[in-house]
């Protein structure tokens, strides 16, 4: 038995060995527990002195790192501040050199924008006196066709091309013929007629001219158009290669007033212009038909030498021709002298058998001749018997 006192009570009581045994597991087990619980704490403890140590450390690093990165800031702070002292003055220096060149392109383009007002001034005062001038010429005009008829307009415009041509007449056109058509034999007739001559006199270009003109004050007003089958009829009839309306009809159109208009879809070679586009008109027509004289000429050129060459191909063939006919007849004779040749051969060897046969007979003919004895001749024949030896006897005596 085991006696134990209460801790709270301080009273004693007994227990048995399998009690006393239990209690002891328990008060074991709860110091057991306490000293785990104990050792725990310093465990954590001491885990938290050696983080803090650790900490402490780290810290001390980080701030010997942080103040080593503050002396390196510190020393790149004061070299940018240097540089950004030299960036500066350089920047400066710059925009000192950028201001001085902008102020003396602001004072260039102020003085440029001053000579430029002037002059647009200027311009403008000398173009506004040519337009009023213009302006007062068309007057005149206006107020000049409105006092003249139709028809003294249309002689006027006539008077006015015949002159331009004339200034530039012997300079530009020393061969050309320009004059007016007075020829209505065949019921109408046109304005002007131009012919230019080349080298030899050979006609180069041909141009019936028709001009056209009206007053403001006409009561009908004329189109282009209405010209156009009347000035085509007037070109074929004096064989003239284009037809030109020289017009200050309709006036307010924008096609006719571009200054030279192709009306060749309605009649070949024919034109309308202004009378400012006469004489470029003719000067026009005059060189493109230089260039066409000269293809011509080339393409004749061209032409002779392929006809050269066909005259040629053609005595070639004839000589061919002529040559196989005159072979032909000396190879029939040919052929025919070689059959008269065999024909000859061919005689001759049977003159030749013939003679070989003679030969043969007369051979034959000589040895029977030498064969021939008296006995033989009057073996049968007694009287020539009797004869030879009547002759025979006659000898002897």
């Amino acid at each position: 038995m085991h006696e134990i006192i209460c801790p709270h009570c301080k009273k004693a009581f007994k227990i048995d060995d399998a009690g006393y045994a239990d209690i002891q597991k328990q008060v074991r087990d709860k110091e057991f527990d306490k000293q785990l619980h104990d050792r725990l704490e310093l465990a954590e403890k001491a885990q938290e002195s050696a983080v803090e140590l650790a900490t402490g450390q780290v810290t001390i690093k980080m701030q010997q790192a942080a103040a080593d990165k503050d002396s390196e800031i510190q020393a790149l702070r004061a070299k940018l501040d240097a540089s950004e002292v030299s960036q500066k003055l350089a920047i400066n220096e710059a925009v000192n050199s950028i201001e001085k060149e902008r102020n003396d392109l602001q004072n260039n383009l102020e003085q440029a924008a001053m000579q430029k007002s002037v002059s647009e001034n200027a311009l403008k005062d000398k173009y506004e006196t040519q337009i009023k001038d213009r302006d007062d010429a068309i007057e005149r005009l206006k107020d000049m066709k409105a006092r003249m008829s139709t028809k003294m307009v249309g002689e006027t415009l006539e008077t006015h091309c015949e002159t331009e041509f004339n200034r530039i007449r012997a300079t530009a056109f020393p061969k050309a013929y320009f004059e007016k058509d007075n020829d209505a034999s065949m019921g109408s007739k046109g304005d002007y007629i131009f012919r230019d001559m080349g080298q030899d006199d050979i006609e180069i270009v041909s141009i019936m001219f028709e001009m056209k003109n009206e007053s403001d004050t006409t009561a009908t007003k004329k189109k282009n158009e209405d010209f156009f089958k009347e000035l085509d009829k007037d070109r074929n009839e004096k064989n003239c290669e284009y037809a030109v309306l020289v017009s200050l009809l309709e006036s307010d159109s924008e096609l006719y007033n571009t200054g030279i208009v192709d009306v060749s879809h309605r009649y070949e070679k024919m034109y309308v212009i202004r009378p400012q586009f006469f004489i470029p008109m003719i000067t026009l027509l005059r060189n493109a038909a230089m260039k066409t004289l000269e293809y011509k000429e080339e393409l004749a050129l061209v032409r002779a030498q392929n006809i050269d060459v066909t005259n040629f191909e053609e005595d070639l063939d004839k000589f061919k021709a002529a040559f196989a006919k005159n072979y032909e007849l000396a190879s029939r004779k040919f052929q025919k002298a070689i059959d008269e040749i065999d024909k000859s051969i061919d005689h001759l060897q049977k003159t030749k058998e013939a003679l070989l046969g003679t030969d043969r007979n007369l051979r034959l003919a000589s040895d029977k001749a030498q064969n021939v004895t008296v006995k033989k001749l009057t073996r049968k024949n007694p009287t020539m018997a009797e004869k030879f030896d009547e002759l025979g006897r006659g000898g002897e005596e």
